[in-house]
């Protein structure tokens, strides 16, 4: 594996600077593109899924946190209150508070369950500077968060669609779990006393471990438990990846809480003309998008599959000769979608070029005989090569390659 602070910052990925401070990185344009492609993957898969996307204030008062027990357990890893008007503000630490009070809003029937609602929004946590280091642990994130509001019937059926979700997309980004976890509350615990790390009651817990310990057998997944990791509201699976240092994160989570919805007191109506409550499945896919990013880059080493490359296609014209022809490409390339550049005749010889440009995915050198019968000669980032043929031909194969993977299963299924 590589280490994706080098490498991101060699080929212009992310940065930080000291004004802005420590465990906040920028993004660059290579890597926003880099990120907004993963984006648009993930937005695409939970929308087949059955998802719907929301957004939400990264902010709230404190008393939101009061009630949902973040403030009392969770205090520590907070920034403080800001002070606004007589009302004390905070960065949120956790996006399910917000999705609660979304779901609270309006009135539900069992008709509507399971609610699925997405978000890829920002949270805060207070790291110390000694935990921080590049992309993985960072203080301010982008979560891809998920919540589903279900029958106590369906929590089984869709936590197993979660980890689900999660196994396709690590198939898809190349990723590869390194264990998964199942994390419980310490062997001692207490519950709901202002001493205990955790929230609700002994039954509440042990029944949401059974249903979690039972999505990972009935998935064939080898997993471990791991007292003492548990969410403070609940028990979860961990996906934990490496890093090229041989660290441990986790990445993608299932969670089943009992405990918001009755704090929030969330409610739906049965068949049976009564109000029930829910319960809230917790769900995030790649987890941090910061963090997925750096997982991305060390698995890959910057060769990004192509659907995720930050350019798809450059474009080199052999003398100055094709320049307007390079230019007709690119723009042809743009118009189908695709992120493309020109390496220029003048930037040096064609095989400086070529070298300059090896993680790109696909290269299309133009030469005298290409630019007068206005094909393409296509080379792979594997040094295979394609024979020349017409512009619009090429492109519309690399277009049906480059793009993302969900998008070309909705295709698919379309057609």
């Amino acid at each position: 594996m590589y280490d994706h602070r080098k490498i991101g910052r060699e080929l212009g990925l992310f940065d930080s600077d000291p004004l802005i401070g420590a465990g906040l990185p920028y993004w660059l344009p290579a890597g926003a593109a880099v990120r907004h492609a993963l984006e648009s993957y993930i937005a695409e898969v939970e929308r087949r899924a059955g998802y719907q996307q929301v957004y939400s204030p990264v902010l709230a008062k404190r008393e939101l946190y009061e009630i949902s027990g973040h403030w009392a357990k969770y205090h520590d890893d907070m920034y403080p209150p800001m002070e606004m008007g007589g009302e004390e503000l905070v960065l949120r630490p956790s996006i399910c508070p917000h999705h609660a009070l979304m779901y609270r809003s309006r009135s539900h029937s069992y008709r509507e369950l399971p609610l699925r609602i997405s978000e890829l929004g920002g949270q805060y946590r207070a790291e110390l500077s000694g935990a921080i280091g590049g992309l993985s642990r960072v203080r301010a994130m982008q979560l891809n968060d998920a919540h589903i509001f279900c029958r106590l019937d369906q929590v089984a059926a869709e936590a197993a669609a979660a980890l689900g979700l999660i196994n396709a997309a690590y198939a898809d980004l190349g990723i590869v779990a390194s264990r998964f976890v199942l994390a419980l509350p310490a062997l001692d615990a207490e519950f709901n006393s202002p001493a205990s790390k955790y929230v609700g009651d002994a039954a509440s817990w042990a029944a949401a471990a059974d249903l979690l310990r039972d999505v990972l057998k009935d998935a064939g997944v080898e997993y471990e438990d791991a007292p003492g990791d548990a969410a403070f509201y609940g028990p979860k699976i961990d996906i934990q990846v490496m890093d090229s240092a041989g660290r441990e994160f986790s990445l993608s989570t299932v969670q089943i809480d009992f405990h918001q919805p009755e704090r929030f007191g969330l409610e739906y109506i049965g068949a049976d003309g009564n109000k029930h409550r829910p319960v809230m499945v917790h769900r995030a896919i790649v987890g941090s998008i910061e963090r997925a990013m750096a997982q991305l880059i060390e698995v890959h080493g910057g060769a990004f599959p192509a659907w995720l490359a930050p350019v798809q296609v450059v474009v080199l014209p052999i003398s100055d000769d094709e320049e307007q022809r390079a230019a007709e490409v690119a723009r042809r390339a743009s118009d189908r979608g695709l992120r493309v550049e020109v390496a220029h005749a003048d930037e040096g010889s064609l095989g400086a070029r070529i070298r300059e440009n090896r993680l790109a995915p696909y290269q299309a050198v133009i030469g005298a005989r290409e630019d007068a019968a206005g094909e393409l000669a296509v080379r792979e980032r594997d040094g295979s090569r394609w024979a020349a043929a017409a512009i619009g031909s090429v492109l519309d194969q690399i277009r049906r390659e480059a793009i993302p993977r969900a998008i070309a299963i909705d295709e698919a299924l379309a057609s």
